[in-house]
């Protein structure tokens, strides 16, 4: 595998796979890489004949007092776990090379209504932070494809309208979320649970799957939610939101919508843990 960090090295890997007219598949990631990152390599390597990863936290989805300097860097481990996949090329950019002007100064792209809400309510200026650097490295890297998982169901939403709405060539392919075996979803910051809390971190989907039974009999998906929010403080955690919606606007469910799905976030300890579940009535 292949490691670049600069722009120059990595447009001409992409500029040779071009001319031989290969198709790339893309992964953009923060690192920390999981199982649920790797599952998302493994897709993109079905779908594509190179395979491209990308490393690189993102002050601009930060917000203040949020974790961006504790957010564990791992770049070592993650590129053996990377090549051990069959990753081609892994670009690791600095914040200077992708903001060389200073995010006070940085072009940005924002994308209405989906961002609008739960992850975008609590964290002001987050999916601002995602579309633009998901759309610089989709101008840097090209890809035919792009994958990303479906834990982040909001963010893939956001994703999914800029690329329409700027009609982008690129693919995005959702991939379903990877779990421990008590049900909670995998994510690079599960590594800020205790042992106790990750006993209890399982409560989140525990209540999502509960709603989600409920919801193929009834239609008061507010007092449903409610219900759940209070299971879930009851438990031991702090419940962020926890929303019925429709499933690609994101708006809140009606009665006579067939495709929803379920958004949710609950803080457990300094995690804080997202989740979701689509259903289909």
């Amino acid at each position: 595998m292949q490691t670049v960090s600069d722009i120059q090295a990595l447009r001409e890997q992409i500029s040779q796979w071009r001319q031989q007219g290969l198709k790339i598949g893309f992964v953009p990631t923060m690192g920390n890489l999981h199982a649920g990152h790797i599952s998302l390599i493994a897709e993109a390597k079905k779908r594509a004949d190179k395979v491209v990863a990308s490393i690189f936290v993102n002050p601009m989805q930060f917000g203040v007092n949020e974790d961006i300097d504790s957010y564990p860097r791992t770049l070592a481990d993650d590129q053996q776990k990377l090549m051990a996949e069959g990753t081609d090329l892994l670009f690791t950019p600095t914040p200077d090379i992708i903001y060389p002007k200073g995010l006070d100064k940085q072009t940005f792209v924002e994308v209405p209504q989906v961002s609008e809400g739960y992850c975008g309510e609590s964290r002001p200026g987050h999916f601002r932070g995602v579309a633009t650097i998901v759309c610089k490295l989709f101008n840097l890297v090209q890809p035919d494809l792009a994958c990303f998982g479906l834990k982040d169901y909001q963010q893939v939403q956001v994703i999914q309208t800029m690329v329409e709405d700027l009609s982008m060539p690129v693919e995005i392919v959702p991939v379903e979320t990877i779990r421990e075996a008590s049900g909670l979803a995998l994510s690079s910051r599960n590594g800020y649970l205790t042992e106790q809390e990750l006993e209890i971190a399982p409560v989140l989907n525990q209540n999502i799957r509960w709603l989600a039974e409920q919801i193929q009999t009834s239609t008061d998906f507010i007092g449903l939610a409610k219900r759940a929010a209070d299971a879930i403080n009851a438990q031991g955690l702090k419940t962020d939101y926890i929303h019925i919606c429709h499933a690609k606007t994101l708006q809140p469910a009606s009665e006579d919508d067939h495709e929803l799905v379920i958004l949710a976030a609950a803080h457990c300890g300094k995690a804080r843990l997202i989740d979701n579940m689509q259903v289909f009535k």
